[in-house]
């Protein structure tokens, strides 16, 4: 079984100014210096149909600020399977020379000896871009073959921003945790990501879309899952650490992404 998610609208709009705003427009109709009726030439007149204007203008611009409501929605992995997974419907082909991926990351496995997938894109052949947490601790990227390791700050029960970049004209890769950099390493030079596979979180794919293993599940939760047919730079990838609003995912954009749920995964949609 499995649950389509469209992106998230959960934006209301009123063009009906609030009730407050209706009782700063009924008090100033009766205000007896102010009233219409009593007004005493054209000039008072537009005065008072020029302050009237000011405050329906406001209370609708109240309106729509109260009504508006951020929502982000994030991934609870409650536990181990080896059926449960998202898939994530991309915006645009996955046939890359570069790439920023990044998601808010949080987990209790890795005080053990496990390893963890944290994000997997599968062809029908090929494990195409894998990011792994190894059962040593180590952090991996795996395209079609063998993978590149990085030592990194454990990923714990609170949220991590992780993000992963990789360019095929240098070959440098490079791990970003919570904003601060890693260093760079060569890996796979002139390489480039092919379309036609699937993405999905949860799970790692042995094949095109089956052959799980439990054992590599991930248990946790994750959100903020963007991602980039380019390089972001280091200033831009620690703005988007604290939150600041960077260009959005071209591949990827957390805000409008269609979700794909298989399994017992909970979506949990918050206010920011």
């Amino acid at each position: 079984m499995h649950l389509l998610m469209k992106p998230v609208t959960d934006v209301v709009y009123s063009s009906t100014p609030s009730e407050e705003s209706q009782n700063i427009f009924q008090s100033v109709l009766t205000k007896p210096s102010c009233s219409l009726a009593s007004a005493s030439s054209d000039h008072a007149l537009w005065d008072q149909m020029g302050l009237l204007a000011t405050l329906l203008i406001f209370g609708v611009s109240l309106s729509f600020a109260s009504a508006e409501r951020p929502m982000r929605r994030s991934l609870v992995f409650p536990m181990e399977t080896d059926n449960s997974y998202v898939e994530l419907v991309p915006q645009k082909d996955l046939d890359m020379g570069a790439f920023t991926l990044c998601m808010r990351v949080a987990t209790e496995l890795a005080k053990g000896n496990r390893e963890i997938i944290l994000f997997a894109y599968r062809t029908l052949y090929f494990d195409e871009l894998n990011m792994w947490r190894e059962a040593d601790g180590r952090y991996g990227l795996f395209m079609s073959g063998e993978g590149v390791f990085f030592h990194l700050p454990e990923l714990n029960t609170f949220q991590t921003h992780l993000c992963l970049t990789w360019d095929s004209k240098s070959g440098m890769a490079a791990f970003h945790v919570d904003g601060k950099r890693s260093i760079r390493k060569v890996y796979k030079s002139g390489h480039k990501v092919q379309n036609g596979g699937k993405v999905i979180l949860g799970q790692d794919p042995d094949s095109f879309l089956k052959d799980f293993d439990s054992k590599q599940s991930f248990v946790g939760e994750i959100t903020d899952v963007n991602m980039w047919d380019y390089v972001l730079s280091d200033a831009m990838i620690e703005a988007l650490h604290v939150g600041k609003r960077m260009p959005r995912g071209n591949i990827f954009d957390w805000e409008t992404i269609e979700l794909i749920v298989n399994g017992n995964v909970k979506v949990i949609t918050e206010e920011l």
